[in-house]
């Protein structure tokens, strides 16, 4: 099972297609031209052996925005582990834009968390994912995450992070942050910046490390 959104342009209603599962999507009002949803757990999020799937299917000129209501807390799970999954499929002209709210892995929790994205080209989007290893005064449990985005048949985007206790703290990943904060562009390129990683193909990523997530000052391009 997976909670699937799936979105169609229409001349004159945007068909929107909602299928509830461990995450319930919602419809909440919006421009014409844009169709807006928000995600909401359906129950007590996340916990040992939680396997969350969440399906993005949109098609034709319509530019969707996903709303999360809250941010997700991976508890502890006792030496188990859980799964978080998104799949998101773009063709004629879609445009997504997702402004996640924080992920935060607490002490003993341990997640495994993917990212596919398949678009045609002339399709953009826009994600933010704000991942932070930890409660306050927690040493948090390990995440391990992996994303994958095509435009056509290229592979443009191919990362994997292993932020597990004992991989994180290397000068090269987290050092002492705990929080890594991420704005990922595809379809197009962000404005050219020093802290911005301009990717071979149509795509950038813009990251900041921080202490505490609210620090940081990454928002969507527009």
């Amino acid at each position: 099972m997976a909670a699937r959104i799936e979105v169609v342009a229409d001349p004159v209603r945007d068909r929107c297609v909602l299928t509830t599962d461990q995450i319930s999507p919602r419809r909440l009002g919006g421009p014409t031209g844009v169709v807006r949803i928000a995600l909401v757990a359906a129950g007590a999020l996340l916990l040992a052996g939680d396997q969350v799937r969440i399906e993005i299917v949109v098609s034709g000129p319509v530019r969707v925005e996903i709303v999360e209501t809250a941010g997700t807390v991976a508890y502890g799970m006792r030496g188990a582990s859980a799964l978080w999954d998104v799949d998101i499929r773009l063709t004629g002209g879609a445009s997504l834009r997702w402004y996640g709210e924080p992920f935060v892995v607490s002490a003993d929790a341990d997640v495994t968390r993917s990212t596919v994205v398949r678009m045609e080209t002339g399709c953009t989007a826009e994600l933010r994912e704000s991942l932070v290893l930890g409660r306050h005064g927690e040493v948090g449990g390990a995440l391990q995450t992996m994303m994958r985005a095509w435009i056509g048949d290229e592979l443009v985007l191919a990362e994997d992070l292993d932020l597990s206790p004992e991989s994180r703290s290397g000068w090269a990943i987290l050092g002492t942050t705990r929080c890594l904060d991420t704005v990922t562009a595809l379809g197009f390129r962000l404005p050219e910046d020093a802290h911005i990683l301009q990717l071979e193909g149509p795509g950038s990523i813009a990251r900041r490390l921080v202490h505490e997530q609210h620090e940081s000052d990454l928002q969507l391009s527009s």
